[in-house]
């Protein structure tokens, strides 16, 4: 009787490759691991307070109200997009002009040019998911730390603001 023999061929281990890369893939995808995270309690809710100042809008008051009924903003951090986050609320933040009077004391009044020159200065605090890492909090698959750069997105608006506020599990 004729034993059979099998050789691996330049085929067959192409063929081993290619499902050995897919299953990593599969592993390691992005969706997978934060699903794996959520279901193993490793995601928290993450707080997140953005501020933009100085944009120039002819009315900040409607853009600030567009924000707070749309109830979510599509964030890039990084230049990198990451989908939508829900908005907690939208706060209105106050220009104020600071001056030194001739005795040292230092008083501040509101900018009496914001009606002539109007701008949307506003405190986004967003509500997510992240983690706590070794280098800040991870939000989005990016670590965010106090004073990172971050682009929040509405229907009517793209306003460039720094992280001034981080609450992990809050």
């Amino acid at each position: 009787m004729a034993e059979n023999s099998r050789r691996f061929s330049l085929v067959d281990a192409g063929a081993a490759a290619a499902v050995l890369m897919a299953a990593a893939g599969v592993i390691w995808s992005p969706k997978l691991s934060g699903a794996v995270a959520r279901a193993t309690g490793g995601l928290v809710p993450v707080t997140v307070m953005v501020d933009v100042r100085g944009v120039p809008a002819a009315d900040p008051t409607s853009l600030i109200n567009a924000a707070r009924e749309a109830g979510k903003v599509a964030i890039v951090i990084r230049n990198q997009p990451h989908g939508s986050v829900p908005v907690e609320q939208v706060i209105p933040l106050q220009r104020r002009l600071a001056a030194v009077m001739p005795n040292g004391t230092v008083v501040s009044a509101p900018d009496p040019n914001q009606d002539q020159f109007p701008s949307l200065d506003a405190r986004f605090v967003l509500r997510g998911e992240g983690r706590k890492g070794a280098d800040g909090v991870v939000f989005g698959n990016q670590n965010l730390k106090i004073g990172a750069p971050i682009e929040l997105e509405g229907t009517d608006f793209r306003v460039n603001g720094s992280v001034t506020g981080l609450k992990v599990g809050a």
